[in-house]
Parts: structure tokens; sequence; C-alpha cells
């Protein structure tokens, strides 16, 4: 009894607490924070990340993987780890205060707050901070170094060396040194008299842990070698003159002597050295008139030995295609050797007509219907397009350039190890047309070795896919998907093989629901020297021969079988190999259940010893960033469910630990639970959505449903919903804590028919949930945006069921919508609806009776639900003359509507006060119409524009 008793005060409690908890508002958002920027040290030993503030001071957090060090770092961010594990070098940001008093006094960029370098030893006390940094770099191997660009100081000529002492903190000479440094700081009083301030940056090369430091006055561009044994850099010597004292110098990091390779000059791009530091390049302007519309650039180079660079290549070098030019955009790059510079060329363009007079130049675009794009997409992409290089190469040993690129074979790609020998070319030359259609192009594949001097047909009008990294790293294969065929083929230098006739499971999108070729699931990566490539199916992983002699082996055996799909997770950005001995991360997800986990494949089997599969095999937790230390068996990682805030964890000797705490003030709130739910729709199909619930629930009470969806969302039930205002979606997390139920269900099409479709899904979802007594079925809402908001516009026109709808950005009519433009891309629409998300399958002329369908103008006088719409002024994929269309037709049928256009504002809306203000005004709409609180102003009598700014209509009326 006494048990009992004490039971039955124990949920007393319980509830008591709950009861107590307070629900979220508005004025939450700005603290709630959030994990990002993952580091792992090579060692295991160290790791690095951001907290995040939605509006204010970020944190940068240096911990020990032990868990006995924590050093915060205000405002900290784009930090590095050194090649030695012993440094952390990254950016501090001013005070979000003092920034936002800069926009708000409407200061001009050059006169904004300015970031600081910040160092800081892994494991130490002190932090060294920098201030005016313009940028910073490290090599990308032996990173030991780190150079910093300062903006608008002037420090004087000085190179000091400093001995660590490892009897003494050699962080704190390098604060002591940098504190003499600048304290020889001086005004610049020669800024305004010159036009480039690039050319008053001063850069500090420093080694934090010998403490050698030296400076460069004047400097514009820098570059380190990848091995970290040289710096190149363009310095001005003399202000007044920069065309003759501006100079190239390579800097050795090792002798700490210094090398001029190039004096005088107009202008300098693209600096670069090879992997050894031994060889230099850069493309250069030596003279040219002050506002001449295309300047002459050269190639110039340099090798370690000779007295300064030399021209390489300019228009008069043999094989240099005939009116083209050197790019002075295009990225230089030497060859792993060092046998091959790699740089671009482009055609010339037409020189300014200097005769015509701003006021009498004539405005003009020209439709032409045999151009290769439309109009809109040739302006929106106008400065790519001027920049446009072609890929050229010159070979050091035969002493000749190789044009490799060209109008007809635009884009070229390289193996990462194929040492500048081997390429690939894809082109669509001719047949870009389609695309304003199809969505996409066929394509044709060259395979082109420049030692033999060879271009060799591989493919021609594959319809199917094929990318960069489907390029062996040796250049030995490439691969290809075939969308007829749905198989990977390889070409070899001389033949084709078709490589997965023997994997009998479908390697392309097995739930492909619009009416185009489904897209394939790819490939992960090679394998061992380019002996394997493993490819993906819907769940497993598969070893695939490129050479098709050995037959694919599918190394996680049990995906198809268990429906668990697995994903390899690459550590390093630098990664040409997946290598078979190591321990490979792998991602896996439970379909059937949404759950995750991690495990390791190495040996080409599973390996569930590494990784406990009791905290890391189908667990009701979503995984983010995760990483392995490169040399050390330790993981870290971000988990998170619906109910727990991601935090930071680490597993090393077999043991799992937390190492953040964010947002500890959500035990505060009525939060929610989040489970799947299931039905059969009007068709009898089975249904998934996911159900979240209040925290404080009650089966007793009845609470309000708001539905929301696009397309199939039941993959996040296990992801953290934080409330945070959004661009216009539902703000899930802010909605439960109020007292609202909320539903996702996803959503399969039938082509042809995709309003038939949502009708089916959704409504049924809704219908299975008036079953339950807790729900209040006269109450429920929908939201949506984009995609997800025509179909609000849709299913309002179909059922009286809601009381309140909202949406975002919809189309209203296809018909009027089938021919525009995407204004964020230039593109066409027409692809839209007959082969992806419209799923319409067909043209407006062939079926006409499909796009009035799908139209919810066309059947507006059966909507008896309110909605709101926002159609904002400025959205590039679904103009907002589609919302007008839907507000001016329901408001002459006397139909409750209201439509919001943030002025300038984007698709989803980007600026954090709008984001705002749309959740308050969401909040009001449903709290009026499902829950009969009071309405706001703008609700009820509307802003006219005479009070525009001056009245937001926010209060609520008596």
């Amino acid at each position: 009894m006494k048990k009992l008793t004490l039971i039955l005060l124990q949920c007393a409690c319980c509830l008591l607490i709950n009861a107590q908890k307070k629900v979220l508002d508005h004025s939450v958002y700005d603290s709630w924070q959030s994990i990002s920027n993952i580091l792992l040290s090579k060692d295991g030993k160290w790791i690095v990340y951001n907290i995040k503030v939605q509006e204010g001071d970020d944190e940068l957090i240096i911990q020990s993987t032990d868990n006995n060090y924590k050093k915060v770092i205000p405002r900290g961010y784009d930090a590095s780890i050194t090649g030695d594990d012993q440094w952390l070098i990254f950016k501090i940001k001013p005070l979000y205060s003092e920034i936002r008093q800069a926009k708000i006094k409407k200061k001009q960029v050059a006169d904004m707050p300015k970031d600081s370098l910040g160092i800081a030893m892994l494991g130490g006390t002190q932090i060294l901070k920098y201030p005016n940094l313009v940028s910073y770099k490290t090599p990308r191997e032996k990173n030991e170094w780190v150079a910093g660009l300062f903006r608008d100081t002037t420090i004087a000529t000085a190179q000091r060396r400093y001995k660590a002492d490892p009897a003494k903190d050699s962080l704190r000479q390098i604060i002591d040194s940098l504190q003499y440094l600048i304290s020889t700081l001086k005004p610049q009083q020669e800024k305004d008299k010159h036009p480039d301030p690039g050319k008053n940056n001063h850069l500090l090369l420093m080694n934090p842990s010998t403490g050698y430091q030296h400076t460069f006055a004047h400097v514009n561009e820098y570059v380190f070698n990848k091995k970290g044994t040289h710096l190149l850099i363009e310095q001005t010597l003399n202000l007044n003159d920069t065309i003759n004292s501006t100079c190239i110098i390579r800097f050795h990091l090792t002798t700490h002597k210094t090398d001029t390779i190039m004096r005088g000059g107009k202008d300098f791009k693209n600096l670069t050295l090879s992997e050894d530091g031994n060889q230099a390049a850069f493309v250069l302007q030596r003279k040219g008139r002050a506002k001449e519309v295309q300047p002459d650039y050269e190639l110039w180079y340099y090798e370690q030995g000779m007295d300064s660079a030399i021209k390489l290549i300019d228009t008069l070098t043999p094989h240099f295609p005939k009116g083209y030019r050197v790019s002075e955009f295009a990225q230089l790059r030497f060859s792993t050797s060092g046998e091959r510079l790699l740089f671009g060329t482009a055609p010339a363009r037409p020189s300014k007509d200097t005769t015509i007079k701003d006021i009498d130049k004539v405005n003009l675009d020209i439709w032409h219907y045999k151009d290769d794009y439309l109009q809109p997409y040739q302006l929106k992409n106008q400065k790519r397009d001027r920049e446009k290089s072609y890929l050229a190469v010159y070979d050091f040993v035969q002493k000749r350039m190789f044009q490799i690129g060209s109008l007809s074979f635009p884009n070229v790609y390289e193996g990462a190890l194929a040492d500048a020998k081997y390429f690939v070319a894809i082109t669509d030359t001719g047949r870009r047309v389609t695309s304003q259609w199809a969505g996409r192009t066929p394509k044709d594949i060259y395979w082109i070795d420049i030692v033999t001097n060879r271009t060799i047909p591989v493919v021609t009008n594959l319809d199917g896919h094929i990318s960069a990294s489907w390029i062996a790293p040796t250049g030995k294969y490439v691969i290809w998907y075939n969308h007829k065929t749905q198989h990977y083929y390889s070409f070899d230098g001389s033949k084709t093989i078709k490589i997965t006739s023997g994997i009998k499971s479908l390697l392309c999108d097995e739930e492909n629901d619009v009416p185009d070729s489904p897209a394939p699931y790819g490939i992960a990566g090679w394998v061992d020297e380019d002996q394997y490539v493993l490819i993906y199916d819907r769940y497993d992983i598969w070893q695939v021969d490129p050479s098709g002699k050995v037959a694919p082996v599918n190394l996680t055996q049990n995906g198809r079988k268990n429906k668990i799909t697995y994903r390899y997770i690459s550590g390093d950005s630098d990664e040409k190999y997946i290598h078979t001995s190591q321990m490979n991360l792998l991602k896996l997800f439970d379909n059937t259940t949404k759950k995750s986990g991690l495990v390791i494949l190495q040996h080409n089997k599973l390996n569930h010893d590494i990784l406990t599969p009791s905290l890391f095999h189908n667990q009701p937790y979503h995984f983010n960033t995760v990483l392995k230390a490169k040399n050390a068996p330790v993981f870290a990682y971000s988990r998170e469910s619906f109910e727990q805030s991601p935090n930071v964890y680490v597993y090393l000797a077999d043991k799992e630990e937390q190492l953040s705490f964010i947002n500890p003030q959500q035990k505060e709130y009525n939060w929610g639970t989040a489970s799947l739910f299931k039905w059969k729709t009007f068709s009898g199909k089975p249904a998934t959505g996911i159900l979240y619930k209040p925290e404080n629930f009650d089966s007793t009470q009845k609470y309000p449903v708001i539905l929301y969806f696009y397309e199939k969302l039941s993959y996040n039930l296990y992801k953290y919903n934080p409330p945070a205002p959004t661009p216009s979606r539902l703000n899930i997390s802010f909605f439960v804590s109020r007292g609202y139920i909320v539903m996702t269900p996803d959503i399969s099409y039938t082509i042809g028919h995709p309003a038939k479709s949502a009708y089916d899904y959704i409504v049924s979802g809704a219908k299975a949930l008036t079953k339950f007594s807790w729900v209040d079925s006269k109450h429920m809402g929908l939201q949506g945006q984009s995609w997800g908001g025509i179909q609000v516009a849709q299913i309002i026109t179909m059922t009286p069921m809601f009381a309140a709808a909202w949406a975002g950005a919809p189309v209203a009519n296809m018909t009027s919508a089938y021919g525009g433009i995407r204004w964020s891309s230039g593109l066409n629409r027409q692809f839209q609806y007959e082969k992806t998300q419209s799923r319409i399958g067909a043209t407006l002329w062939e079926r006409p009776d499909l796009y009035i369908e799908n139209s919810p103008l066309f059947h507006l006088p059966k909507v008896s639900t309110p909605l709101v719409v926002m159609a904002n002024d400025n959205d590039g994929a679904v103009p907002w003359y589609q919302g007008i269309e839907l507000f001016t037709g329901l408001r002459r049928l006397g139909k409750p509507v209201w439509m919001l256009n943030y002025n300038g504002e984007e698709h989803n809306l980007e600026e954090r006060k709008n984001r705002k203000d749309i959740q308050i005004r969401q909040q009001q709409f449903f709290d009026w119409l499902l829950k009969g609180e009071k309405p706001a102003k703008w609700l009820v009598e509307g802003v006219p524009a005479v009070n525009k700014g001056l009245d937001w209509g926010l209060e609520l009326v008596p």
C-alpha cells in the first residue's frame, strides 16, 4: 500500500512538473543553439566544434576527447588544426552588437567591423588574437605554418626569429613577438591616394611551433604549396608606382630565404606552386589601357634554379588556338609529378564600342529559337559565361601545349591521380535546346590521352549519368550509368564493358514516381588502385570490377533482406581511395523503423566488434557529421532525436562520452514526442507519416491538428526540430509545444494526377486521425510551402474538411506557369511539368485536361476553407503572380483569403526579421481558426497601404 501511495505521489509530481512547464513563444528563438563544424585531430586526442545561436555571438569549443580539458573561445569560427595536432588556427568575429550597429549606421563594407585571427595551443591556456583579418591560409599537408593577411595597417619592415624554448610556453613567445609588431603599427596615411586597398594589406607568416614569424608589406595574393615548403606572394614595394614595383616572390619556409622571381606588371592572377614548391606559375597582364574591356594576359613560369620567371604561353605560342586568349579566370594547377601545367584559354570577346554614348545605347535582349539556352538563363549566367575558360595543358617533357577543352568540349575532367595524362570530355553541344522540356540533355563522352595525342569517342547520345568522381583516380577507367539499360558501364581506353550485369537488384530509384527515368543511387568511391569501384543499390554496397572480369560482390549482404540502407562516410576531403584494410565508416538507416546507426566495413566485411551494436545499430537517433581520427580508433559525431537536442559525442576504448550539453533550457518547456503513424489510403495503399504530440499529451482532451507535407518526410522521425523562425515552413516544435497535434504524411504519386494522389494520402491520413477521441476533427488545418503549397491549395478545392489552410509560394494555374521562367535560374518551367516534380508527364497541348485537373484556380468555387497565401515579389522559383491569381480568384468569389508579399524576398524567406514575422502570423491565424482565440487586426481588418511601415496589424482585436 505504501509502495502504491509512493507511485501515485510520483505520478502526481510528474503531472505537476509538466503542468508547470512553459510553452514555446517567439522570444526563445535567438538563443536556441545548434552544433556545427566538428573537427577531430588526426591523433584522436582533440575535438573542435562550434556552438551556434540563431542570433547573437557563437562559440568555438576546444575539448580533449578524454573530456579532461575544455576551452571556450567566444565568436571563434572557420577553424583548422595544424598537421602536427598541436595548434588551432581560427577566425574571430566581431561582437554581434557591433556588426548590428554598423549595419544600422549603414556603413560601407570596407568600414564594417573586421574579423581577427586566432591561434591557440591545443591544451594550452593562452589565445593569440590579431585584428583586421582579411584571410588566412595553411598548407594542405604539412600545415604547421599559417599566413594571415591583414587590412589597412603598416607594419615596419622587420624580420624576427624566435626559437621555441621547451621550458617556456611557445604560445606566450608568439604573443610577445606580436605585441612587438603591434607596437610598430602606425596609421595608414597613404590609403586615400591608392585606389586598390588590396595593395595596402600586409601578410604575417607564422610557425606557432617554433615561434618564427615574418611580415610582408603590401600583399595582394599569396599561396602555399601542398607540402608546406614554400610560400608564393604578390607584393607591391612602392604604392606610388604599383606597375613597376609589384613583384612575385617565393619564400622558402625551411631556409627563410626569399627569391624574387618576377618584377613589374599591371595585374597578376592565379598564383600557384607545384606540390614540392620547386615550380611556380601565374598569369600576368604586363601592360594595358586603363579602361581596357578585355586585357591581354600571359602565362608565366618559374622553376627552381632560374634567375627569374619566363613567359611560357601567349597567343603566339605554337598550338595556341586562333581567336583565343589566356584566361585570367581559370585555375592554374601543376600535375602531381610537376611534368604538366594545367591552365585555361578563352575566346576573345568583341571590344566595347566607345563611339556610342550611354544615352544612345539600346537595351535589348534578342530571343532566338536556335539559341542553346533561353535568354533569361543566359542573362542569369552572364558573368559565369564571360569568365568561362577551356582546359589547356603545357607538357614540360614534350615542350608543347595541348588545347583540350573547347566550345565543343566545354567540360573536361581528370582522374585525381591521372597526373594530367588522361582526360574525359563530356559534351552536349548541339542538343541543349531539349533541356527546356527534358530537364537534361544527351551526352557524348570522349577519352583524351595527351601522351599519345589521341581523342577516342567512348559513347554518343548517352541518356544517363556521369560524374567527375566516376573517373578512376589514375584515369584508367571512366564509368557511366545508362538510364535505358539501368546498368553501369566502364571504358578502359580500348573497349566498353557492362560491369553490373551480375547485380540483379535495381541500381536506380525503386520508388521513382515522376515521369522520368529513375536516377541511379550512385557510387561510394574507388578501391585500392582502381581495382574495384563501390556501387550502391537501394540498400547495399556492391564491389564491382571495372574490368568486368570478377563478378560483383555484395559487401553489406543483408541490407535488402532487412530493409537497411548502408552508405559510406568519407572522412577525408583529400581521399582518393577507399582502402579495404582500413576501418571504413558506414551509416545505416532502417527504412521500416526510421532508426539509424553506424558500422565499420573492413576487409570487405561488416565489423560489429569496433562500434558496439547496442550503441550504434538500429538506434532511435539521427547521426550527423560522423568522423574518425585518421591515425587512431577514435570516433566523433553529433547525435539527436526529436526529443533530444543535437550534441557532440566521442567513442573511444569501447566507451561513448557526451561532450556538449546544449539547450538545457529545453527542459523548462513543454516539448513533444514523435512516432510513426500508419494507415490505409482511400485507394487501399499502406501509408506512413510522423505524428507529433505535446509532451503533456492527455488522451482525455481534444487537440487541434495541423497537417504539414512535402512529398516524403518520415525519414525525419528522429531529427531534432529546434524552435526557429522558418523560411515559411511549419515550425513543428513550436506548435506542438502550444497544444497542437502535427502530422506529416508521406505521399506517393500517380503520374498525371498529383492532386488526386495528395488527396488520397493527406485526407485519408486526416480521416484516420479523427478516429481518435483526442483529435478535434472540426479544427484541422493544412500548411505547406512551394510544392507543399500547391497541394494545400489543391486539397481545399477537393474537401471542406479543413478549418484553416496556409499555402506558401503555391502554383495556382499550371497552364500559365507551364511556359514561364524560374527566374532564380533562368530556366523554363516546362521540364518541371513534363519530367519532374509536377508529374504531369505530357505537354500542355497534349493533355490540357491534366493541367486543368491539377490547377487549383479552375476549382476555386468549391473552396470553403480560409486560406493564407505567401507570394513574394522576388520569388525566383514560383513567380508571385501565381499567388495573385489564387488570391484574386478567391477574392472575387467572396472566399476568406489573405496574401502576404514580403517585398524583395525569395521563394523561401531569407531575412530573419521576415521569418520572425511570418511565424507570428502563422500562430495568430491557426490559433484563431483552430483554437478559437482572438484574431489579429491584420486578419480582421487588413493593413491599408497608406499605413505600410507604420502599422503591422499584429495586435489582437477585442
